[in-house]
C-alpha cells in the first residue's frame, strides 16, 4: 500500500494506537496532522516522523478546538483525505450506583462527542473532495461491556453505533466510514485503570496477551486505504478471539 500524496489527521496520534497508526502512515508516504491535547509529546511524535508531519493541539470534546484543529490543518496541507479518530480515555472503574455523574459525563464528552465533532469537521471536505477514509477506534468494551467501566463501555457502543450510521449516509459517495474494536493494548491509558480491572481485560482474550499497537495499525492502514473501495458502516474485531459477534 502506498498513500503518497495522501493527508491524514488521526486524533490523539502521540502516542498508543494512535501514534502507531501516525508512523504507518507517514512511513507509507502520508502526510500526517497529530491531533493531540499533549502539545509536548504531539511535537515530539511530529519531528520523531520528519518532514511531512505536524502536530496540532486539539481538545476533542470541545467544538471550538476541533475547528480550530481542522482549519490549522487544511491550511498547512489543503486537503484531507484520512481520518483515524483515535482520542480517547478509559476513566474511573466503579460501580454504576457509586459511578460519579461528572466522570460519566467527561468520558462520553471525550469519547463519543469528540468522535462525532472530529468526523462532522473533516467529512464536508471530503465530500468535496468525493474521496475520503474514516476509522474510529471503538473497543470490544463496547460490543461486551466491561463490569465496572459503564461509562466506556457505554462510550465505545456509541462510537460502534455512530459509525454505522455515518457510513450509511455517505455510501453514496467515495468515502468509507470504519471502526475497529480492539482489546486492551499496554498503552499509557493502562495508567487510568486499577490493576484488577486490568487482570480482567487480559483474562478475557483468548489469545492470552493484550494487542500490540501495530497489530492495530496493520489493519487500520487497510481501512484507510485507496484499496478498500468497497466496505463502509463496518465493525472490525481487534479482541484476540474475546469478542461473541
Amino acid at each position: 500500500m502506498t498513500f503518497n500524496g495522501k493527508t491524514a489527521i488521526v486524533t490523539g496520534g502521540a502516542q498508543g494506537i494512535g501514534g502507531a497508526v501516525a508512523s504507518a502512515l507517514a512511513q507509507h508516504g502520508a502526510r500526517v496532522a497529530i491531533w493531540d491535547m499533549d502539545s509536548a509529546l504531539a511535537e515530539t511524535k511530529a519531528a520523531e516522523l520528519g518532514k511531512g508531519a505536524i502536530a496540532v493541539t486539539a481538545n476533542v470534546a470541545d467544538e471550538s478546538s476541533v475547528q480550530a484543529a481542522f482549519a490549522a490543518t487544511a491550511k498547512a496541507f489543503g486537503r484531507v483525505d484520512i481520518l483515524v479518530n483515535s482520542a480517547g480515555i478509559a476513566g474511573a472503574n466503579a460501580p454504576v450506583k457509586d459511578y460519579p455523574l461528572a466522570e460519566f459525563e467527561r468520558i462520553l464528552a471525550i469519547n463519543l462527542t469528540g468522535t462525532f465533532l472530529v468526523n462532522k469537521a473533516v467529512v464536508p471536505m471530503m465530500e468535496a473532495q468525493n474521496y475520503g477514509r474514516i476509522v474510529n477506534v471503538a473497543s470490544v468494551a463496547g460490543k461486551e461491556g466491561n463490569p465496572n467501566a459503564s461509562a466506556y463501555s457505554a462510550s465505545k457502543a456509541g462510537v460502534i453505533g455512530f459509525t454505522k450510521s455515518l457510513g450509511k449516509e455517505l455510501a453514496g459517495k467515495n468515502i468509507a466510514v470504519n471502526c475497529v474494536t480492539p482489546a486492551a493494548a499496554r498503552t499509557r491509558i493502562f495508567d487510568q485503570m486499577k490493576q484488577e480491572h486490568i487482570d480482567y481485560m487480559l483474562s478475557k482474550i483468548p489469545r492470552g496477551r493484550f494487542l500490540e499497537v501495530d497489530e492495530a495499525a496493520a489493519m487500520i492502514l487497510w481501512l484507510v486505504s485507496e484499496e478498500n473501495s468497497f466496505t463502509t458502516a463496518g465493525t472490525f474485531d481487534l479482541s484476540g478471539g474475546r469478542a461473541t459477534y
